[in-house]
């Protein structure tokens, strides 16, 4: 598909797998579109987890470098699903980075939920349907390796959509235990992942 072709479609509903397929096939202007249809939801998401322009920024410009290299590698094979797999990449971008820098966001005790700090949650936003589409396409099996209370406290906080006040009153801890199981359960679900070699970025 020509840049000229992609150009004209631009104000058209091309669909995301459209634009990329596009790109692979030597379209620049196929990943400039996607960049600008989805950089505020990406960029966003990126700042309300290090709450720094300048590290957003950098992360921001780090998960579309890793994009262009899966993608001029043909390793993309998501099934349409380019933000979700985009979100991803920059979720694990933004680990790394509290990890390189040896801390982790703040935790406020307002008893949401966040994949990093086990909190915010709003209307199941993007990291906890991320954590969704994750769990039942790749590590379904996986989850049953956590300790029970921490797979007690996913189950019920990922596939049940149920509170932390919920899920306290269900179990008859406190929040802050029921928040502290998910924590963990998050921790251990990542170390398992590792051990098993699933790469969930790309």
């Amino acid at each position: 598909m020509s840049d000229n072709k992609v150009t004209n479609m631009k104000n058209a509903q091309v669909t995301d797998a459209t634009l990329v397929n596009a790109y692979i096939q030597g379209s620049e202007k196929s990943l400039s579109i996607l960049i600008t249809r989805h950089q505020h939801r990406i960029y966003s998401f990126i700042y309300s987890k290090v709450f720094d322009k300048d590290v957003a920024e950098d992360v921001f410009q780090d998960t579309f470098i890793k994009v262009i290299n899966t993608l001029k590698r043909g390793k993309y094979n998501e099934e349409g699903k380019f933000l979700p797999w985009v979100m991803r990449i920059a979720h694990n971008l933004v680990i790394d980075h509290f990890r390189k820098n040896k801390r982790m966001p703040k935790f406020e005790n307002n008893g949401d939920f966040n994949i990093f700090s086990v909190l915010s949650d709003g209307d199941l936003n993007v990291e906890t349907q991320l954590i969704k589409d994750q769990i039942e396409s790749d590590v379904q099996e996986l989850i049953k390796e956590l300790p029970e209370d921490q797979l007690e406290v996913l189950t019920m906080r990922i596939y049940k959509d149920m509170s932390f006040k919920e899920i306290s009153e269900t179990t008859g801890v406190s929040i802050n235990t029921a928040l502290g199981r998910m924590r963990y359960a998050l921790i251990n679900l990542r170390k398992i992942i590792d051990k098993h070699d699933l790469i969930l970025t790309n």
